[in-house]
């Protein structure tokens, strides 16, 4: 009975072969440095890429083959050490995850998946433009916690359940994925201890909501290797998981039971590095995510280099970071040839850094059964034409350069065939080499497709990224009120001095972060503008539940979309004792129905902010130093606790007299829309404060800030810390 063959030796060296090799002769040695997420390029000196001088003398064609095979020993020792076993990788239910190629973080609130006027799913919407644009996606990561967990007590899980049509919505939603062709993600993260206990561990929770709604894999939010414990609750429900970390493996041990992970932040130097978990196990699919890039072409060659997938993210926390028309066209390209040729790219044999003959140009092969691969990539700025590889030739063997889709005609020079094509500026190559007896069907289709798209070079196109535009909704006035109504203040016209900034935990001071105002050209963080305020009433207290109680006994109102609906309600009323209490889990739409039954409107945000701040410019309503006494007791519990009545807190009155607008609960005011994400305007913060991680929605008391909402259905919208007050035009 013969021994298993040992992973870590190339499978054209035999053991015997790979033992009596000679030292390798490498300029520095590898073991020192490869605790990173990447492997370091051969010839690197220490502290590259931070001291540039010298890196044009840089020939790792000349170091390779030694390093390589320092390369292979530390990968022998490496899979020694974790005592690795390759077992799930030969799996045939988790062997779809090598075929991975093209994933996608997607918010639930994008406005392609969901459609909230019709009430209902929209993944053929969402999958066709990705088709369109760059080739479509083979994965999917259903996300719907972060940026909103945390405005209220709801728990990761909780907010599944709150999903248009709950579990059973999600459910339709994911097996119109699978009509596609297109895995499921669902998300998890550690850092939740600070919202409502869960019945179940983390990893039961998760297990158990993926196989409710069929469900391929959990997406682990920070981990650095999800633990094992997740993979193995699949397992004791019969519904084996795909486990793929958001950040880097660190415990070497946790690739067994990870086949897939996410790749970040490989440095852009002269030479492109070696994906580090990609080498120790070549069937790990690696998704390279950098969300914030606008010009992906590094990221796309360390892609192509390695023979990894990449995480096309682009709605990024209801931040448009769309592709450009050049990157959406190289990862169409990329993606074409990885479908086409998915055996080769996890070839056991794969070796980064096989010998070429243009400097700045890098190749990796994969050799297969009858057939070889050789991705390229372009580090220079100017095109490169001409020989480019020369390879070992066998008689019968015929070439194709995939990426230009035309078959070669190579130079036999002696035992090698040297091959002729051109590459682009920092520009993409591949080769295939195909044996006499192994032609595959359909190869003559694919080349006249690659043919198509080289038609058009990929530096004709577009590299330039611009923000997506927003616009305001509109609010129709109302019939203009002389005096202030009943429980009304009327609030002077005057100068003011709009000045706010939102409080999105990420997306630093990029165009597109936050909101776009109408005088505005773009969506950003901070914003500034001197109004002439015209008269205006505003509600004195926000809406209680009593008053909304008469609303609906009034009216007969009730919500097409019913969940989460006055949830804090008993029996159709209010809690005895609560009537005074502003009324929550009212979402936008409930709002503003109110408001017209009313006479009334919700206010344009920068009303509510002149009703609360006056004309000083003070931090809160009350001046500029926080007060205990003018807010209700912050909850930092893990649970909801009732908010206090709307006249709790005199002392926390603006200058016009307006109280409860900051500490008690979050108000609505305006709503902003781009072509794929809907957000509201929350103002004044509410008394939830919830512990244990700086991921929750962040509260804004500050009168110069406020709080963007993603918006996607009401069910999922309302909480119980938002409510909202009105406003009435003044004659």
């Amino acid at each position: 009975m013969t021994a298993p063959p040992d992973p870590a030796v190339p499978r054209h060296m035999t053991p015997e072969q790979d033992a009596g090799r000679a030292p390798p002769r490498v300029e520095y040695k590898f073991s020192h440095v490869t605790t990173g997420r990447y492997l370091p390029t051969p010839g690197k000196a220490p502290g590259w890429p931070f001291a540039d001088i010298g890196l044009w003398m840089i020939d790792a064609g000349a170091s390779a083959d030694d390093w390589i095979s320092e390369l292979v020993d530390w990968r022998r020792e490496h899979l020694v050490r974790i005592g690795y076993d390759d077992a799930n990788y030969r799996r045939p239910e988790l062997q779809w995850a090598q075929r991975n190629f093209v994933h996608a973080q997607m918010m639930v609130e994008d406005r392609y998946f969901y459609d909230a006027e019709a009430g209902r799913y929209t993944v053929d919407r969402y999958l066709d433009d990705l088709e369109a644009r760059f080739g479509g996606i083979d994965s999917v990561l259903i996300w719907f916690v972060y940026p909103n967990i945390g405005i209220d007590d709801r728990n990761k899980t909780d907010l599944a359940h709150d999903l248009p049509g709950g579990l059973e919505g999600l459910r339709g939603a994911v097996e119109d994925f699978h009509r596609r062709g297109v895995r499921v993600f669902l998300p998890t993260m550690p850092w939740d201890h600070g919202t409502r206990p869960p019945e179940l561990s983390d990893w039961h929770a998760i297990a158990a909501l993926a196989k409710a709604v069929g469900a391929d894999g959990v997406n682990g939010d920070t981990y650095n290797g999800v633990p094992r414990a997740f993979f193995d609750a699949g397992e004791a429900l019969g519904h084996p998981l795909v486990l793929q970390p958001e950040s880097t493996i660190s415990a070497e041990e946790a690739l067994i039971w990870n086949v897939q992970s996410w790749g970040k932040k490989a440095p852009d130097g002269p030479v492109p590095p070696v994906a580090k978990f990609k080498w120790l196990e070549p069937r790990h699919m690696i998704n390279y995510e950098n969300r914030w890039g606008r010009d992906r072409t590094h990221d796309l060659q360390y892609v192509f280099f390695n023979g990894i997938g990449y995480n096309a993210w682009e709605n990024v926390w209801g931040i448009w970071n769309q592709f450009t028309a050049r990157d959406a066209q190289t990862l169409r390209r990329i993606a074409a040839i990885y479908r086409r040729f998915a055996p080769l790219l996890v070839s056991m044999d794969w070796r980064p850094y096989a010998p070429t003959l243009q400097s700045g140009v890098f190749a990796s092969i994969f050799p297969g059964e009858g057939a070889v691969l050789w991705t390229l990539v372009n580090r220079h700025e100017s095109s490169l034409d001409g020989e480019q590889i020369a390879v070992a030739h066998v008689a019968g063997r015929r070439y194709y350069d995939l990426w230009n889709g035309v078959e070669l005609s190579p130079r036999i020079d002696g035992k090698r065939a040297v091959l002729s094509f051109a590459l682009e500026p920092r520009g993409f190559g591949a080769l295939l080499a195909q044996d006499a007896g192994s032609e595959s069907t359909g190869l003559d289709a694919f080349l006249a497709a690659a043919r198509e798209r080289a038609a058009t070079p990929l530096q004709s196109l577009s590299d330039r990224w611009r923000s997506l535009p927003q616009r305001l909704v509109e609010i129709a006035p109302t019939a203009a009120a002389p005096a202030a109504p009943e429980g009304m203040v009327t609030i002077p016209a005057g100068d003011f001095d709009f000045a706010v900034g939102g409080i999105e935990i990420e997306g630093n001071h990029w165009d597109g972060v936050d909101v776009q105002y109408p005088w505005e050209d773009s969506a950003r963080r901070n914003h500034r503008r001197r109004m002439r305020m015209q008269p205006f009433h505003i509600d004195r207290h926000p809406v209680t539940n009593a008053q909304f109680q008469a609303f609906l006994a009034d009216s007969g109102w009730r919500p097409p979309d019913p969940h989460n609906f006055l949830r804090h309600w008993q029996d159709g009323a209010p809690r005895p004792g609560w009537d005074g209490k502003p009324v929550t889990w009212v979402a936008l739409e409930d709002a503003r129905a109110y408001a017209q039954w009313a006479g009334k409107r919700l206010p344009r945000e920068w009303e509510w902010q002149y009703a609360a701040q006056g004309g000083d410019g003070r931090r809160y309503p009350w001046g500029d130093d926080w007060r205990e006494d003018a807010v209700p007791r912050p909850n930092r519990g893990r649970t909801l606790m009732a908010p206090d009545d709307v006249d709790a807190h005199p002392a926390g009155a603006s200058p016009f007299g307006v109280l409860d607008l900051v500490g008690n609960v979050w108000q609505w005011t305006d709503e902003y829309r781009d072509e794929h994400t809907r957000a509201a305007i929350l103002r004044g913060g509410s008394g939830y404060r919830p512990r244990a991680s700086h991921w929750y929605f962040p509260q804004a008391y500050r009168l110069d800030q406020h709080g963007k909402y993603l918006l996607m259905a009401p069910s999922k919208d309302r909480s119980g810390c938002v409510g909202f007050r009105c406003v009435v035009d003044a004659a």
